[in-house]
Parts: C-alpha cells; sequence; structure tokens
C-alpha cells in the first residue's frame, strides 16, 4: 500500500510549543499512582512496550514499572534508542517477540509509543499468532509521516527519507492488525496530527481519546488507567472501552 497522501497538516506550532506539558504529566503520573492502582490486575501474561523516536526504555520505565506492579510480566525493546529501522532492528523484535511467547507459553501485548506503535501494529501482522493485543499511543499509522512535526528528526536519526516504506516490515501501516487493536490518541498532540493516529472503526478496533501532550501519553494518568484496563481483559473476550459513570467525565466520545 502506498504512504498515504499528505493532506493532513502537522499539529500547530502552538501546540507544538505546548508538548511542555508532558513534566507536568509526569508529575499528575505519580500523584495519581494511589488510584491508578485500582484498576483491575493483570493476570500474569508478558508485555512488551516499544518506545518512541530517538527515545529508548528509559521513556517507557513508568509505565513498565506500573504495569509490573498489576501483574504483568514487563519487558523493554532492549535496542537503545530508536533511530528508525537501521539493520538488525527489525529482526531484533520479531526474534524479541517471539523469545517472550515462547519462554511464557502465551500471547504477549505490545504497546508502543509513537514510532514503537507503528512497530506493535507491523509486529502483530507479522505474528499475529504470538500477538494477544496491541495498544498505540499517539502511533501516526493513518497518515503521512510529513502530517507530523517529527519527519525531520525521523530522516536525521535514520539516515531515510519520510517516504520511504520497508517492504516487509513498514508497509501497509494504516491497516489493522488481525488482533485487538487500541489506539490512544490526544486532540491536543503537539507532534502528530491526531487524526493520523486513529483507527479505523471495526469489530476489533477502537480510540480512545485522552487530554494531554504527545510526550506525555506514555505515563499520561488517563492514558495509563486505559492501557491497564485494556490488558486486563480475558484473552479471547475482548470488548470495547466502556464510557459509562465517571470515565465519561475523563475520556470524551472519539467519534464527535
Amino acid at each position: 500500500m502506498p504512504a498515504a497522501s499528505p493532506t493532513i497538516p502537522p499539529p500547530s506550532k502552538a501546540l507544538l510549543l505546548l508538548e511542555g506539558r508532558a513534566i507536568h504529566e509526569l508529575g499528575a503520573f505519580v500523584a495519581s499512582l494511589p488510584l491508578l492502582r485500582l484498576a483491575r490486575r493483570g493476570d500474569g501474561h508478558s508485555v512488551l512496550i516499544l518506545p518512541g523516536l530517538v527515545a529508548s526504555d528509559v521513556s517507557t520505565r513508568p509505565l513498565r514499572t506500573f504495569l509490573s506492579n498489576q501483574g504483568y510480566v514487563v519487558s523493554g525493546w532492549g535496542q537503545g534508542r530508536n533511530y528508525g529501522l537501521h539493520d538488525g532492528v527489525a529482526d531484533g523484535m520479531i526474534r524479541l517477540l517471539g523469545e517472550i511467547a515462547q519462554r511464557s507459553g502465551r500471547k504477549v501485548s505490545l504497546i508502543g509509543w509513537s514510532l514503537g506503535g507503528l512497530y506493535a501494529r507491523q509486529l502483530a501482522k507479522l505474528r499475529p499468532d504470538d500477538v494477544r493485543v496491541v495498544v498505540t499511543l499517539g502511533s501516526p499509522f493513518a497518515a503521512h509521516p510529513r502530517s507530523t512535526n517529527a519527519w525531520r528528526v525521523y530522516e536525521l536519526a535514520s539516515g531515510r527519507r519520510a517516504d520511504d516504506r520497508e517492504a516487509d516490515f513498514g508497509a501497509g501501516l494504516a491497516e489493522p492488525p488481525p488482533v485487538p487493536t487500541t489506539a490512544i490518541f490526544s486532540r491536543s498532540d503537539g507532534v502528530c496530527a491526531w487524526r493520523g493516529c486513529v483507527e479505523r472503526p471495526s469489530a476489533l478496533t477502537e480510540n480512545i481519546e485522552v487530554q494531554g501532550s504527545h510526550f506525555g501519553l506514555g505515563h499520561h494518568p488517563a492514558a495509563v488507567y486505559a492501557v491497564a484496563d485494556r490488558l486486563a481483559q480475558p484473552e479471547g473476550q475482548w470488548t470495547k472501552f466502556h464510557r459509562s459513570g465517571w470515565r465519561a467525565l475523563v475520556y470524551p466520545d472519539p467519534a464527535r
């Protein structure tokens, strides 16, 4: 599938400047931990978390630590900083997913932040029998690469054109994986155009909106709670996120 047409503009400079909110969102995450721990606990299955562009496992440590304490066996990607699909990166992720699934004897849930979410989707397409669910955090899978404010950084870091696609890994990004898939996004994302971060409606896909920054999505309290809620569903009994009660105050209806 060819890259999507660059008809969705990137977020405004004003939204990009507001990305400093991520620091306050980390503070809100720490302050919210007593409440977040009330989320449904896990069943001990494995979770693999993939970082965003030029980020490493350090960036996902708050989320990994929280999910570990909720009863999951959580792994980082273990490849240092994410500079794009350099030689061996894709093979390393495929191999790691296979090793985790074989070691646990169970399917693995994949969480990807920004660029890491694009990887998570493609891994689920390549190895669907090893994947339980996919959750993306501000991942621009449904838009042209230049619909983000990070495409120049990607080209500089990866040494590749933003328009390039890997024939065996990066093609068909907008096509949803054949497993339950949740896209968490923010309309005030200052890096990725939010319209490019939402999933096609189907029986196995859903979108959850939170109000926050791109750089804070991995530790935003509302996003973290939504991730925990999605992972806690029994295998094979996936249902879409409910916005009844207090959730309606925190999670806007993404269909509006």
